[in-house]
């Protein structure tokens, strides 16, 4: 599967085997992902325990809600875009613990 063809399904899949738990030690919180257009769909990650658990659904209390179009959102994950970029051109929404939004993405290898 080329990074052309892969799916945000297949990228929410992939979070826990990316998640580096050593760099979330200490670290007890959900976040929710909302994500719109053709991929779109709702995804709960909880972090907790030096583990990642990624579900389909809508969180009840997030600490973090992050919203963005699905195609946006593999633009950021697969390198082809800017994370702070595409916030502050609007792309990206986070709301909730913005500290949390900025170390977000040291937990996880990318590519």
């Amino acid at each position: 599967m080329t990074t052309e063809e892969i799916t945000v399904k297949e990228l929410m899949n992939r979070m826990p085997r990316a998640f580096k738990p050593d760099v979330a030690q200490g670290v007890d919180t959900v976040v929710q992902y909302h994500l719109t257009g053709e991929e779109g769909g709702d995804w709960i990650i909880t972090i907790r325990d030096g583990q990642c658990q990624v579900v389909e659904g809508v969180a009840e209390n997030p600490r973090l809600t992050l919203t963005a179009d699905a195609q946006d959102y593999k633009d950021v994950i697969l390198g082809r875009s800017n994370a702070m970029q595409a916030f502050m051109q609007g792309k990206l929404k986070l709301a909730g613990d913005l500290n949390l939004a900025m170390k977000l993405t040291s937990f996880f290898k990318m590519g």
